[in-house]
């Protein structure tokens, strides 16, 4: 079955890239939102206007803004009392946005009540009808206290009545009642992980799986009493035992507008063997006990009640690389001393670095994956070629979408996001 999946892909994925090769209508670029027939997703780092210097008006500049059907602002949190909060309010409402940096070329006024991310995206959101804003609540770094806050039935109600509060009635603090309404189109719940480890010092129980699927389906219900057009999403896990320890599938994409699943992380320099970030299909070759990849991963959530139409595959705008890296296949599987250096952090480099840096490149079309050797570095990431196997994968399994983490590391062309879009309308 999975040799006539994989036969049957490669010809979707030539037609595929045939059809990539064909200049959009002009009309299709001012589309977007719900009523396309995937989902386009990408995630917005609030701290990206920082030493990133990326702004909601380069989502604009480069073209991606128009290409995508959701924006998911990263990241809102959950405090000790079981609240929403802003992790940043100078970001996200507070700090005035100069005339360059602003998506209608007109600088926040002195004063102003909205400023900020918020504002552009609302300004965003008006010069390109029908793309959806979303709060993406939690991240690596904002899950510490939802096993806390999810406890009880009245945590949960707490819970939920905050986050409406906060970011959908848009009562943001320090300002006059209502003055972020009308930013967000709805939630996405980010929890990493219930019922498994994520970053540390989180709270886990193994109640959280039961708690998790009640969380949502009371936030959904207050969502409705608010506005029955809001979308709930929530980003899940690709590893199968973090599935099973945290997620009742079916009924939790009962309540769900749809999820986003990790297609990404599946090996990285965490590990003392180099690996693939995020290919597509398994490697028979693979010599780790777990064998991971995308198509695995959504054979999981299909076989435990997952509708197809409702999940939305997630796909890096970044790599994993290893240093000291020696044997293996053209590095790959070879042993490792440890994470490669990166801009921003160890181990891991944005697309638009990563396509520039020297070294011989491999692409396997077997398991949809591209990797970069130069004798000693090793990096797995995404290129257009592999994102368009993905997105044609995508159509061919009748799934709902692409999700992209995150939009700042794709180039200034936005050529990953193109080329989702290419195939996924």
């Amino acid at each position: 079955m999975q040799r006539l999946l994989r036969r049957t892909f490669v010809a979707a994925a030539v037609t595929a890239l045939a059809a990539a090769a064909v200049p959009a209508p002009a009309q299709a670029e001012t589309s977007g939102g719900s009523g396309d027939r995937f989902k386009r997703v990408g995630y917005f780092i609030q701290w990206g206007v920082y030493g990133r210097d990326f702004h909601v008006k380069d989502l604009d500049t480069s073209g991606s803004a128009a290409k995508l059907t959701h924006i998911n602002y990263a990241f809102g949190f959950v405090n000790e009392q079981g609240e929403c909060y802003s992790s940043d309010p100078w970001a996200d409402w507070q700090r005035p946005v100069p005339a360059e940096q602003s998506v209608d070329g007109a600088a926040d006024a002195e004063g102003q009540a909205l400023a900020g991310n918020l504002n552009q995206l609302k300004k965003l959101k008006a010069k390109h009808p029908g793309l959806k804003a979303l709060i993406s609540l939690g991240g690596w770094t904002g899950s510490k206290y939802f096993s806390d806050a999810v406890l009880t039935p009245a945590g949960r109600a707490k819970l939920a009545s905050s986050c409406i509060d906060l970011w959908l009635r848009g009562n943001l603090p320090g300002t006059p009642p209502g003055t972020g309404a009308g930013v967000f189109d709805g939630i996405d719940l980010d929890w990493e992980w219930p019922g498994s480890a994520g970053a540390e010092g989180n709270v886990i129980r193994p109640e959280d799986k039961r708690n998790f699927t009640l969380f949502v389906a009371e936030l959904r219900r207050q969502m409705n009493a608010f506005d029955r057009r809001s979308e709930l999403t929530a980003f899940l896990p690709a590893a199968a035992a973090k599935i099973d320890a945290g997620f009742e599938v079916r009924e939790v994409f009962r309540n769900l507008t749809f999820a986003t699943v990790q297609g990404y992380d599946l090996h990285g320099p965490w590990e003392t063997r180099t690996g693939h970030n995020g290919n597509l299909f398994t490697d028979r070759r693979d010599p780790n006990e777990v064998r991971y990849s995308v198509d695995a991963t959504v054979r999981d959530y299909l076989s435990r009640g997952a509708p197809a139409r409702k999940i939305v595959v997630g796909v890096p705008a970044y790599g994993q690389g290893w240093t000291g890296v020696t044997g293996g296949r053209n590095g790959l599987y070879g042993t490792a001393t440890g994470p490669a250096p990166g801009k921003w952090a160890a181990g891991t480099e944005d697309y638009k670095d990563l396509v520039n840096k020297p070294g011989k490149r491999y692409h396997d079309p077997r398991t949809g994956t591209v990797w970069l050797y130069d004798g000693n570095e090793f990096w797995s990431y995404d290129d257009p070629a592999t994102v368009t196997a993905k997105a044609a994968y995508i159509r061919l399994k009748g799934l709902g979408g692409s999700m992209m983490w995150s939009l700042d590391q794709d180039d200034a062309k936005g050529s990953l996001t193109s080329a989702l879009y290419r195939i996924l309308r």
